[in-house]
């Protein structure tokens, strides 16, 4: 840009065609800016949140947030041997802790499948007990 005409009457052309790119430019971005905060807008109140991607291993990308969804086991539990233990938060995520079926340390158990046991104790959010070690009794020893 250092090889500007001298004359006044061309610079003068130059800067109303700049004046003009960056309000026309200035125009579009607003109008695009409207648009994506339109579709957030729409997206919010009609779909329910999609789940988060999980990698093959397991484990969700990272930044991402969300714990497992346990579903209780038929049979009421009993034979499947596991149980999750969702321990209540006042502020942010509820920790959870995986737990043998007849660990005396659980409160509040929701029986699991040893399926679903394993796959959460992959997860970094969750915890194996510390007394009933559901991890070992998986074969997975997490220390």
């Amino acid at each position: 840009m250092d090889e500007l005409p001298p004359d006044p009457a061309r610079l003068r052309a130059i800067l109303q065609y700049l004046d003009r790119q960056i309000a026309d430019n200035e125009t579009v971005g607003t109008y695009l800016r409207l648009q994506r905060d339109a579709v957030r807008k729409a997206l919010d109140h009609t779909a329910p949140p999609q789940p988060r991607p999980r990698r093959a291993n397991g484990h969700l990308p990272k930044g991402a947030t969300g714990l497992p969804s346990f579903a209780p086991t038929a049979g009421g539990g009993q034979a499947a041997g596991f149980v999750v233990e969702r321990q209540p938060s006042a502020v942010g995520r509820e920790p959870v802790r995986i737990h043998v079926n007849d660990c005396s340390s659980a409160v509040n158990p929701l029986p699991v499948s040893a399926q679903d046991a394993r796959a959460a104790l992959l997860d970094p959010q969750v915890t194996a007990c510390e007394f009933c070690r559901p991890d070992q009794e998986l074969g997975m020893d997490l220390d």
